[in-house]
């Protein structure tokens, strides 16, 4: 005698029925719990590594974001200094003008150190404008080099330029503004080296206006690459809570329709 278990149709149809119900809610809510439809790549390879590829490029580039974003600031520290030096140098120049206008030895003289002064000064501003240990205008000058995609091939090279005393050509005063021609020679040096503070704050300038085009460029990829990968995994919590609801009711009359089965069967039985 067999002792298998012999369901009618119609109750193997509704277990089957309530089966696949309850493995459709399990899924439905795991996605609203996680807020992801492709958790892994058993739920959808190809979409899972789609994903995966876009998630991890935003990741390199938010990394080289920030990169830009520091490249960013040493260059407006640079173009800072700059700015000022440019400023002592006028102020050196104002001082031998003064001198030239003048006769009197003392009087040169007291501006001669004034203009001294201010020569030193300049170096130590130079050398005081360096950002995380870059200085772009300071005596022995850096080099600033910015990379902007994830092969390095894309990069932006800012070459220093020494706008110290020395690097300016700016000497100190000579004989202390004796003569004419010393206080000539000086304002010729200060023309010309106002000349090259302008030329370098220019290129600063515009190297940093580069710099922000690519770093909004970046921060608006990175974005992009964020919600490409979201549309491969994430879920829709409004549509699976509307599907969650739908299969919560599925299966409560589901087993309505089981139990209702079972007791035709029971009925029938019963006239044995």
């Amino acid at each position: 005698m067999s002792s298998d278990i012999t369901l009618a149709s119609s109750t193997r149809t509704n277990l089957l029925s309530l089966n696949k119900t309850s493995r459709l809610i399990g899924r439905t809510q795991e996605r609203l719990s996680t807020g992801l439809k492709v958790n892994s790549a058993l739920d959808d390879a190809l979409a899972f590594f789609q994903s995966e590829g876009l998630s991890n490029r935003a990741g390199d580039l938010a990394s080289l974001k920030d990169s830009i974003d520091q490249g960013i600031s040493t260059l407006k520290n640079a173009v800072l200094g700059a700015e000022a030096v440019s400023d002592l140098v006028d102020q050196a120049k104002g001082l031998a003008l003064q001198a030239k206008q003048t006769t009197d030895t003392s009087e040169r003289q007291n501006l001669a150190n004034q203009f001294n002064v201010l020569r030193n000064q300049i170096t130590d501003l130079a050398n005081d404008s360096s950002y995380g240990g870059s200085n772009l205008i300071g005596q022995t000058a850096d080099n600033l080099i910015t990379t902007f995609d994830e092969d390095s091939d894309h990069k932006l090279t800012v070459t220093g330029t020494a706008l110290d005393a020395t690097g300016l050509s700016i000497e100190l005063a000579a004989s202390n503004f004796g003569s004419d021609a010393n206080v000539d020679a000086a304002i010729s040096d200060l023309d010309t080296a106002l000349t090259e503070v302008r030329n370098v704050a220019s290129t600063l300038g515009s190297s940093n206006s580069l710099l922000q085009i690519r770093f909004d460029f970046t921060e608006n990829l990175i974005n992009t690459l964020e919600e490409g990968a979201g549309k491969l995994v994430n879920a829709d919590l409004n549509e699976e809570s509307a599907n969650l609801l739908s299969l919560q009711t599925r299966q409560q009359l589901g087993v309505v329709s089981l139990s209702l089965a079972q007791q035709s069967e029971q009925s029938v039985l019963s006239l044995f």
